[in-house]
């Protein structure tokens, strides 16, 4: 038996010092004192800016590996929801159907993710990330392998269901276990990474679908049975893996208090009773965020089509540079905002990227490739902050529930995005175009749409931002739990937890025969 501290303590011994002013408990104020706060907190607090190469150097082998397979698995992810988007127009032929009847599957995914994120966010809260992580991978081996094989619409649209369960459980899983050990010091640039796992898998949803999408007898299918392989890769990297220290010295709380479902059901009602306005802001939070997301994306495909005359290759060329900028901006500033501070770095970016939307929607030539990619900066940039923003204002004890919930469920607030749009894009008109068909195919003025529709979710999303808090450098570990001191009625900053040195079979064992 040892004495197991988090990687955190090794790395940064005064922890608390790490963390800004304003993030001292935002829950001690009184209302009035918190909004005046609100200005003078965004101060940067220009904390020391170490070599990138410096930080990433700071992970240990163990927590590399937890940052690989959350990336990974998240990716796979974003590859597994793309697929259907990719393949619309053979999917309607498939099974005779609209362009629009097949989105439904695309609309059903996002309506039961949140669904996933409660079942899987709960679950891994309490028994721990790596079996969680492992189930939900199985569900998208057999539920993309299903699709694959659906012969009828009615099959379509009840698989893609169940893998919105499926899908929505991830995200909460992925941050904890790259995140909850990563050092401080390193958790902006981890964060900006992980997130931009979303981006890579759309990535390689577009490439496999040039290379497998009716290159075959089959069609659209092998795409699908082909999405259904890397988890089963993934699966046996996560375990080869063992549960996060972090997690582990939390249950080890747990088991010292009786019963181990009891206490993590004690330590709900107290996170619920102390942070219910907490969660509902990040609620509100992840809707501005992911109408950011889906407000600049979604329709711009067909923006480029429709108005802007663009060929199927200069709007994959124009998606890819685009998703590249996604990638850079996420990493970059998921790194800044170690240095100038979670609200302030999100604030800022937003208010580059509502500047570059002119450019982004107005330029008609190829040249708008390049507001593409540095609008993409912004948007993906500002989302890479997202996962430690999340981590770090979530209760410990809920972890992986509150910042997959939250997520998922600003997800589902902004599913209509597009629908939006392109309603409202019907209210402007443009000249017909002839196709080679000689039939005329209406025209519509997105770029204008787009460029107001993101110009007030970027108002909301800076106006959301600043009026929040804001935890950066705060410690993840039990032993800085406020909430589980309370459950416990001990001190835990002044006591070691005894976690015993095992390996990951061992924990799975005890998985398997604790106490509850």
């Amino acid at each position: 038996m040892a004495h197991v501290h988090s990687p955190t303590k090794e790395t940064v011994p005064a922890n608390r010092h790490y963390v800004d002013e304003d993030e001292l408990d935002s829950t001690h104020m009184s209302p009035g004192k918190y909004a005046a706060t609100r200005i003078s907190t965004l101060k940067p607090p220009m904390a020391k800016a170490p070599n990138p190469f410096t930080l990433l150097a700071m992970l240990n082998t163990q927590q590399w590996l937890f940052f690989l397979v959350a990336f990974f698995g998240w990716s796979w992810d974003a590859f597994d929801f793309f697929t259907v988007s990719l393949t619309v127009s053979d999917l309607a032929e498939t099974f005779n159907k609209s362009n629009t009847d097949i989105t439904w599957g695309i609309t059903l995914v996002l309506m039961f993710r949140s669904v996933g994120s409660t079942i899987f966010g709960i679950a891994s809260d309490r028994y721990g990330r790596k079996w969680p992580f492992i189930v939900n991978n199985i569900l998208f081996i057999a539920l993309e392998l299903g699709t694959g094989f659906t012969q009828t619409y009615g099959q379509f649209l009840a698989v893609r269901a169940l893998f919105g369960i499926a899908m929505g459980g991830l995200y909460g899983n992925a941050a904890a276990t790259a995140l909850e050990d990563c050092p401080p010091e390193a958790r902006g640039i981890i964060s900006g990474m992980l997130q931009q796992g979303y981006a890579f898998g759309y990535l390689l949803a577009t490439a496999f679908a040039r290379a497998l999408v009716n290159t075959t007898s089959h069609g659209w299918r092998p795409l699908f049975w082909f999405g259904a392989c890397p988890p089963v890769l993934i699966i046996l990297f996560r375990l080869c893996l063992p549960e996060t220290n972090t997690f582990r010295a939390r249950q080890a709380i747990r088991a010292q208090q009786g019963t181990l479902a009891g206490t993590f059901i004690s330590e709900g009602r107290v996170a619920l009773k102390r942070h219910w306005m907490l969660l509902i802001y990040l609620v509100l939070l992840m809707a501005g965020f992911n109408f950011m997301s889906h407000g600049s994306q979604d329709l711009y495909p067909t923006m480029l089509t429709n108005q802007f005359k663009f060929s199927a290759d200069a709007v994959t060329v124009t998606q890819v540079v685009a998703n590249l900028g996604a990638m850079t901006g996420g990493t970059v500033i998921g790194y800044c905002s170690q240095i100038f501070g979670r609200r302030f770095s999100i604030i800022f970016i937003s208010i580059v990227g509502g500047a570059l939307l002119y450019p982004y929607t107005f330029v008609t030539s190829k040249a708008v490739i390049a507001a593409a990619f540095f609008e993409q900066f912004c948007v993906q940039g500002a989302w890479g902050v997202i996962p430690i923003h999340l981590m770090e204002l979530s209760p410990g004890s809920l972890r992986t529930f509150v910042v997959g919930t939250s997520y998922q469920l600003g997800n589902l607030a902004s599913s209509a995005s597009s629908t939006i749009e392109s309603t409202i894009g019907e209210r402007y008109p443009l000249a017909p175009l002839i196709n080679k068909e000689g039939k005329a195919v209406k025209r519509y003025n997105y770029g204008k749409v787009i460029c107001i529709f993101m110009g007030a979710v970027y108002a909301y999303v800076i106006l959301l931002t600043l009026i929040g808090p804001e935890r950066r450098g705060r410690s993840l570990d039990v032993e800085d739990d406020e909430d589980m001191a309370e459950v416990t009625h001990m001190d835990l900053r002044h006591h070691q937890v005894p976690v015993e040195h095992r390996d990951s079979s061992e924990d799975d064992k005890a998985v398997a025969s604790e106490k509850v």
